[in-house]
């Protein structure tokens, strides 16, 4: 039995060509398999949410398709009937266990609005302190391209660093990372353990759809470099290994485990929110003086220091910082609106030449990051 010193805060993520058949259907059987091992992870005290990609594939032949649907509308509609069938059976079979499901849908938009990050925070943690397994996907019906995660590797990826997880599961249909296209190569190698995302394996992820599955290898590393920024280990692996759920959380299964060193940064809730969920809405522009400043020293951005504002911002909002050749320093929280930076750029009065705009606390920097700061 694990005991309490050792119970992990787990979120597996699985897409849709780990729960469908040849055909594109729902595959009741893989369905089964993964709800199995989720269930035997709480059995030994674990507690586990679990992003699940598939409500399309569940929907689009009761939507009268043939075929899977492309239009945006025909997906969306698929998506509103797929994803009561997909939530009815995984909750049937968690019950069959002893446990009860919950689903939560989210949008982009309640990762970028702080109020609402917050609220779905707080039911995470509620529904995990009951032994609830919550199923979390993006709401596909209500969203709209330009407001889309992207895809679910992303999504687990937010959802992990917004619960403090220990760790993070992304299954496919691949083994792992590889040193090169194992579908190419005969003699690609797996990468069992990796600790940083250089920009050679970058480079091999390629672009989406590249190696496996819809997001493709690149939307996995994506993610697991925000789970990195985030201290939490991740695992990619697998979907059809017998006991991958077990074994990766023990730390003996067959894939890549991308370590969490002293060196990775852990960004706090805060950080993290202005990192990679919160969407600049303007831009400053800062002198060498205040990018030393901020950089180097880690001391506060200040009047003095700001050459140009864009933009039309509120205070409070989250900016992009970019030095005097528009070179991107990073991002954070302003303490004045638009019209309230202009009004004090423009003042004559000495006193109002050291107002802090951009708090030290408030600010994620992208050279501390091994990461470019993800919007």
């Amino acid at each position: 039995m694990t005991t309490l010193e050792n119970r992990k805060r787990v979120v597996i993520k699985v897409g849709s060509s780990s729960l469908t058949s040849r055909h594109g259907e729902i595959s009741r059987r893989k369905l089964e398999k993964l709800a199995d091992e989720i269930a035997l992870l709480k059995d030994t005290g674990h507690e586990i949410v679990f992003v699940s990609s598939g409500a399309v594939a569940a929907g689009y032949r009761k939507l009268g398709c043939i075929n899977r649907p492309t239009s945006l509308p025909e997906k969306q509609a698929a998506a509103s009937i797929g994803q009561g069938l997909l939530i009815e059976a995984y909750s049937e079979i968690f019950l069959s266990h002893g446990y009860i499901a919950s689903q939560i849908l989210i949008t982009r938009s309640d990762f970028s609005d702080e109020t609402h990050y917050h609220n779905v925070r707080n039911t995470l943690n509620v529904l995990l302190e009951r032994g609830i397994i919550p199923i979390v996907n993006e709401n596909d019906t209500v969203t709209v391209d330009r407001l889309k995660f992207g895809d679910n590797d992303t999504l687990s990826a937010k959802v992990a660093g917004l619960i403090e997880a220990d760790q993070l599961i992304i299954l496919s249909d691949i083994e792992g990372l590889y040193d090169s296209d194992p579908r190419k190569n005969e003699q690609a190698k797996l990468l069992e353990k990796v600790y940083e995302i250089t920009p050679e394996i970058e480079q091999g992820a390629g672009g989406s759809g590249s190696v496996v599955g819809t997001g493709g290898m690149k939307s996995k590393i994506d993610a697991v470099k925000i789970a990195m920024a985030s201290g939490i280990r991740t695992f990619l692996g697998k979907a059809t290994i017998s006991n991958i759920l077990n074994d990766a959380v023990q730390g003996t299964a067959k894939g890549t485990y991308f370590e969490v060193s002293t060196e990775t940064v852990n960004l706090d809730q805060k950080k993290q929110w202005i990192a990679f969920h919160s969407g600049p809405k303007g831009e400053i522009f800062i002198n060498e003086h205040g990018k030393l400043s901020i950089v180097e020293c880690k001391q506060s951005i200040l009047s003095s220091h700001i050459e140009k504002v864009n933009g039309r911002f509120e205070k409070g909002s989250v900016i992009r910082i970019l030095d005097h050749q528009g070179e991107r320093v990073g991002l954070g929280v302003v303490n004045y609106s638009t019209e309230e930076l202009e009004r004090i750029m423009n003042s004559i009065g000495e006193e109002l030449s050291n107002d802090e705009v951009v708090p030290i606390e408030h600010f994620v920097c992208e050279l501390e990051l091994s990461l470019p700061v993800v919007i």
